[in-house]
């Protein structure tokens, strides 16, 4: 059978607790194959309880759709995916190596493969040093390499990080960006869960948005975010009179003039501006394309346009029993 190109094709995910809580609510989401795709959302949005499903962890109320070509459930599929959870314990008796090898194992990895792969993940993850230390005497971030490291021993086609970052130093935040950048490299899906909005930024292909069990926005963060393109031109000296003709908001401070030109993700736009400015024989300082970040996206979608308030934690469970 011919791979799509979607490594997840969802449809209509919903899932209802105990009848009283709508955690998701008809989720539809499409991860390409070799990309990076970042879900986040705030408390409550129903990210975890999507991951869950994605690794038959729970079951939906009603789910359509594909995970590598195999339909959403479907069991034996888990032999080609890795996954680290939020909230991991490993057995604290163990060493990371033995970590390492104990989930290949329960993976079906077979022995010889293991015995190849571990070291390699081990260095990978910068734990080779480590990896004859037990578990217990771990910190935080150790268990977290070491968590990424079981997740890629059975050489999986799609990996789910749940929070993979949680607990890292800026030091090990950086590390684990460039294996993600790596696995991307090796042809690898990656499906990141997190709240690190500037971690997501800098290594996703793409992300969707979860408010309230639905997805609110999903694309590259450059489609996402072009209609608040706007290009920042400094000039020396003051406002030119004919700003509000090309309808430009001007401000004179002591450096020179800023002015701003509105939303528009073509550089043509601003040409006759600056042909206009160099017939005046004006010196321009700089020319800055400006943008929402990932952070402006996301208060943007999680903002109540009534209240003016970001949603409530747990606002997607309602119903619950008080």
């Amino acid at each position: 059978m011919r791979s799509s190109e979607w490594a997840i094709d969802l449809t209509h995910v919903d899932k209802m607790y105990r009848g009283k809580i709508h955690a998701l609510r008809g989720i539809d989401m499409r991860v390409r194959r070799g990309e990076v795709f970042g879900l986040l959302g705030p408390n409550g949005a129903g990210k975890s309880t999507l991951v869950k499903i994605l690794m038959t962890v729970i079951s939906p109320t009603r789910a359509e759709g594909m995970v590598l070509d195999t339909p959403v459930g479907h069991k034996p599929t888990l032999a080609r995916l890795g996954y680290l959870p939020e909230h991991h314990r490993f057995p604290e008796y163990l060493t990371g190596g033995q970590v390492v090898d104990f989930y290949g194992a329960m993976a079906g990895v077979p022995g010889e493969d293991r015995r190849r792969r571990a070291p390699e993940l081990l260095e990978l993850v910068g734990m080779k040093e480590w990896a004859n230390t037990r578990v217990k005497q771990y910190s935080k971030g150790m268990r977290q390499r070491i968590g990424i490291a079981q997740a890629l021993i059975n050489d999986p086609d799609l990996v789910v990080l749940d929070e993979p970052t949680d607990g890292v130093d800026p030091v090990g935040r950086r590390d684990i960006r460039g294996m993600v950048q790596r696995l991307k490299e090796k042809g690898k899906t990656v499906f990141l869960n997190s709240h690190l909005l500037s971690e997501l930024e800098m290594v996703c292909d793409r992300v969707a948005i979860l408010v309230q069990g639905k997805v609110s926005s999903q694309g590259t963060i450059r489609d996402l975010t072009r209609d608040s393109l706007r290009y920042v031109i400094m000039v020396r000296g003051d406002a030119p009179a004919w700003t509000s003709e090309y309808g430009l908001r001007a401000a004179t401070g002591a450096p020179g003039t800023t002015m701003l030109v509105q939303p528009s993700d073509d550089a043509e736009a601003i040409q006759n501006v600056i042909d206009r400015l160099r017939s005046e024989a004006r010196v321009i300082v700089s020319v800055t394309p400006v943008r929402e970040s990932l952070e402006d996206l996301f208060m943007r979608a999680v903002t109540d346009p009534t209240t003016g308030r970001a949603a409530a934690p747990g606002a997607a469970l309602e119903g619950r029993a008080r």
